[in-house]
């Protein structure tokens, strides 16, 4: 069974990078057929999906993010990254890494949907605060 696992700070200044990993076990991030995500759940409200990458290394962003955030990979690591430059108190939030196989997904637009996902990481609280 395929494990995710994020890491990375529980409090972030404004105007600061955030940036978290998640670390893969049970399962190659460049060799099985999944499309490794990130996705958020601020206070109060729902999940909103924000990026992936895939096992090909494609990247695939959120429409209202894709001018602020970036995925990375390291295969040799089996790790896969967010940083979103900038923060504000806006993004502060659950943060998941999730993902789904390749052969669940019948469009593109799959991939949006949080509740898609079967493979979850337990999630971290980020705090964005002075």
């Amino acid at each position: 069974q395929v494990q995710l696992q994020e890491s990375g700070p529980d409090l972030v200044k404004p105007s600061q990078t955030l940036s978290l990993t998640c670390s893969v076990s049970s399962g190659s991030i460049g060799n099985s057929y999944y499309y490794w995500s990130w996705i958020r759940q601020p206070p109060g409200k729902g999940l909103e999906w924000m990026g992936a990458v895939g096992y090909r290394g494609s990247t695939y962003y959120s429409p209202s993010l894709k001018s602020h955030i970036s995925i990375s990979r390291d295969t040799s690591k089996n790790q896969f990254s967010l940083q979103l430059p900038s923060v504000t108190p806006e993004d502060t939030a659950v943060y998941y890494c999730a993902a789904i196989g390749s052969w669940a997904i019948t469009t593109v637009q799959t991939l949006c949907v949080p509740h898609e996902y079967d493979l979850w990481g337990q999630g971290t609280q980020v705090t964005v605060s002075s």
